[in-house]
């Protein structure tokens, strides 16, 4: 029972390690060289005002990056001994790569030039003289296939300054921290 249990044990764990490879970035500070990419940074600008940062990974939604930016400049307004912030700038950087390159998986003859023999018939087409038919040419099936992907990822920055005392109603730029 013991060896079982070892080996159901050790499987997680490779199903754990795999899974944390292809994650989004979790709320985490923005650190040179950690397993996941991208996080939270801060700089203090005066005495009640930041710049906070958030970058996300490429698995990472915009909604998520602009929600735990919000969330980190809540957790710093309270660290700092405030109340709540009013977002005086906000931006969100989009940075989308295309990708095309041809299927890897997909080479119907092995090779770039195909130098072999297949079928292929030569005729006299009236006034355009002699012209070659290729049975594959323009053939979807036969035709390279193309590997297309997008990679985006998003960084929000805003810079914010914190007050005390009760939050204005009427301010659609103000936030409550300690909600």
């Amino acid at each position: 029972m013991t060896r079982r249990y070892a080996a159901l044990a050790a499987s997680a764990l490779l199903v754990a390690t795999l899974a944390a490879c292809a994650t989004a970035t979790p709320y985490q500070p923005n650190i040179r060289g950690q397993a996941t990419s991208g996080g939270f940074s801060e700089v203090r600008l005066e005495a009640d005002r930041f710049r906070v940062n958030f970058a996300g990974n490429s698995l990472t939604s915009r909604e998520t990056v602009e929600g735990y930016l919000l969330y980190r400049a809540a957790e710093l307004t309270v660290a700092q001994g405030y109340d709540w912030f009013a977002v005086v700038d906000r931006q969100t950087d989009r940075d989308a790569r295309t990708y095309v390159e041809p299927d890897p998986f997909y080479r119907p003859w092995y090779g770039p030039s195909y130098n072999f023999w297949r079928p292929s018939w030569r005729y006299y087409g009236g006034g355009y003289g002699w012209r070659s038919w290729d049975p594959f040419f323009g053939d979807p099936f036969w035709g390279d296939r193309m590997d297309v992907r997008t990679v985006e990822r998003f960084e929000a920055s805003a810079e914010i300054v914190m007050h005390r005392g009760a939050k204005p109603q009427a301010d659609t730029r103000a936030f409550d921290a300690r909600a």
